[in-house]
């Protein structure tokens, strides 16, 4: 049986970031559990959503992303035997380790709304956490000139939620350009009491949705749908069911990855149960996670994962060596477009709070030059530095 110093289970920006970061810093026997998949830097999936990116534009192989000098061990986890501190593969083999990283990220929950797995297969519900859809989004979009639309905003836990507003905005203004917005009846369904409850950016985001003509159902979900009927159910405050609906682009729920059950945090959906501050687990010993799979009492976002590395990097040298722990604060970010060439960024703490990192211009004002950064530059940021451990403010 193979046995390394850190594995790290999972191959998407959490997992092999922190690999990277732990390589950078000095570690020198690190393994990555991932079985060989595309890698996408999902962030650009709104944008293919909104006919601004391609697949291409965000896919890599696996092979091209793992660190150099990093093990890769090309199989799934099954699970983990804390005790005997080992993974389980998919294949029946065990691989050892002395500290644990889980980094497999969330599973989509389409069980959760009835109707909406059959819905997804005939195209009349899509959405563009998927990749698989994405590009149908922006097909569908296109092929609108009237009739109704319903987009959402996933309930906590989910990857980067509120960025589902993007294809939103994208799309509206699309059809404004067109001429056919006003021939168009757009709902957004949002769990929070705000659009994304975030008074900071909510006024401005309210006033968008405003001038755009959407409707908004706030503190609600989509509780069912039915693409025979063209109709979604909506639950809140004023539960109702939308009918003659042409398209809904439904972001499914998420849960942790099922096989993590015996580490995961009691009424987290499936996350797993870790300190928010440190990311060590509560109760295994020497086991840590980070990212969309965490429970860290913030929102997971890959704007995040900068921190979450930095800081998880650090404890498990330090742990080894009974020094401190570092905090993560719980920084996270949500970058929304207002259109298809202004953007604003989100950033703020797990209680909430605005916590930007810069003072020296506000990045909760749309700009043009945040929807240029976020398009372009983050791409190869991701690609050329994150990847490769190294930090970025």
């Amino acid at each position: 049986m193979a046995r390394h110093d850190v594995v790290v289970v999972g191959a998407g920006n959490a997992g092999v970031s922190l690999a990277a970061r732990l390589l950078r810093v000095g570690a020198k026997d690190v393994a990555i559990v991932s079985p060989d998949r595309p890698h996408l830097f999902r962030p650009l999936l709104n944008y293919v959503a909104g006919g601004q990116a391609t697949m291409p534009d965000l896919t890599r192989s696996t092979a091209s992303v793992i660190p150099t000098g990093c093990t890769w061990v090309r199989d799934s986890a099954v699970a983990v035997h804390t005790d005997e501190r080992e993974v389980e593969l998919s294949d029946g083999a065990r691989v050892g380790y002395g500290d644990l990283v889980l980094a497999p990220g969330l599973e989509e929950d389409l069980d959760a709304v009835p109707g909406l797995a059959e819905a997804m297969t005939t195209g009349w519900s899509l959405t563009a956490h998927l990749e698989s859809q994405a590009p149908a989004v922006w097909d569908a979009v296109r092929g609108m000139s009237r009739g109704r639309v319903v987009f959402t905003i996933p309930p906590e836990p989910s990857p980067c939620g509120g960025t589902a507003l993007k294809p939103l905005f994208l799309a509206c203004d699309e059809w404004r350009r067109r001429g056919v917005l006003s021939d168009l009846d757009v709902h957004l369904v949002t769990p929070f009491t705000g659009i994304l409850g975030l008074p900071f950016v909510d006024g401005r985001l309210d006033t968008q949705l405003g001038e755009l003509g959407v409707s908004v159902h706030h503190e609600s979900t989509v509780t069912a749908v039915d693409h025979r009927q063209r109709t979604v159910t909506v639950d809140g405050p004023a539960p109702t069911v939308l009918d003659g609906v042409d398209h809904a682009f439904v972001v499914p729920p998420y849960r942790g990855q099922g096989w993590l059950a015996p580490l995961a945090r009691e009424g987290a959906a499936g996350q797993v149960d870790v300190d928010p501050e440190t990311m060590a687990h509560r109760s295994a010993p020497r086991v840590w996670s980070l990212g969309d799979a965490a429970a860290l009492d913030t929102r997971p976002s890959g704007g995040a994962l900068r921190r979450q590395v930095e800081v998880l990097a650090d404890n498990i040298a330090s742990s080894r060596l009974g020094r401190p722990l570092r905090r993560y604060d719980g920084y996270t970010i949500v970058p929304v477009t207002l259109d298809r060439r202004r953007l604003l960024l989100a950033e703020f703490d797990r209680t909430g709070a605005q916590a930007p990192t810069t003072r020296l211009v506000d990045l909760s004002v749309p700009r043009r030059a945040l929807w240029l950064f976020d398009r372009y530059v983050e791409p190869l940021l991701y690609f050329r530095a994150l990847l490769r451990g190294r930090l970025l403010p």
